[in-house]
């Protein structure tokens, strides 16, 4: 359960954000012709997705941008991804309320957010330290008490934590990091962009059966590149 925090009220996965209701018909039209229209049928998935304020996790110059069907620059190199691809990962990797997620690349928040707002507890790793301490403090002041973020390198997933349900990559890898494959739990989902950084990269989902790795090609994406310490 969410802790409650001067205007925000945030009961069991779900924030009322007040400042946010400016937005709201923009956000609304976001969900309906972004994501609703290209196929994205997953209740929760749509309800995070109406839920979680976007426009706060950009930068203030880019607010009016927020629900629009692109990524934005969140600085350091760094993006927010299109409202749809944060919707299609969420979708694939089937995310409940009783489950754990690891996410591999903080940067702005959102994705973390969005996933918060469904599951358990959201494991995120960001190697961008100004990143981490932005998003760090943009958790707590919005109230999102089941996200656990840290600065680190984010290869080596988060051992302490492992298995994880749900494991979320969002930056693009030449090669699927064994050590997330290792800390998926069974019957778990990973989604991944795998590809050279100066090309189109293939959006993976791996889950994990008995044991075995099955692998499914979803799609073609661009994702900044997955970076190392």
């Amino acid at each position: 359960m969410k802790r409650v925090i001067i205007i925000f009220i945030c009961i069991m996965g779900s924030c009322a954000y007040p400042q946010a209701d400016r937005f709201g018909a923009a956000r609304e039209r976001m969900v309906n012709v972004q994501i609703v229209n290209r196929g994205i049928t997953h209740s929760a998935t749509l309800k995070a997705m109406r839920n979680v304020p976007r426009h706060l996790f950009v930068p203030k110059e880019y607010e009016t941008d927020a629900y629009e069907d692109y990524p934005l620059p969140i600085g350091y190199g760094q993006t927010i991804s299109q409202p749809y691809i944060v919707a299609y990962m969420t979708e694939v990797v089937n995310p409940t309320k009783k489950k754990r997620a690891l996410e591999i690349g903080t940067g702005s928040g959102y994705q973390a957010a969005v996933l918060a707002e469904i599951v358990d507890t959201v494991y995120t790793i960001e190697i961008v330290p100004e990143l981490a301490r932005e998003s760090a403090e943009k958790f707590r002041d919005l109230g999102y008490g089941n996200i656990v973020s840290k600065f680190g390198d984010g290869y080596k997933g988060w051992p302490e934590h492992a298995p994880f349900d749900i494991i979320v990559v969002t930056a693009a890898a030449e090669e699927i990091p064994q050590p997330l494959i290792d800390q998926l739990a069974e019957n778990g989902r990973l989604v991944i962009p795998v590809g050279a950084p100066s090309a189109v990269q293939e959006l993976i989902l791996l889950t994990k059966r008995g044991g075995n790795i099955e692998t499914k090609r979803l799609s073609f994406v661009r994702f900044v590149p997955f970076r190392r310490l």
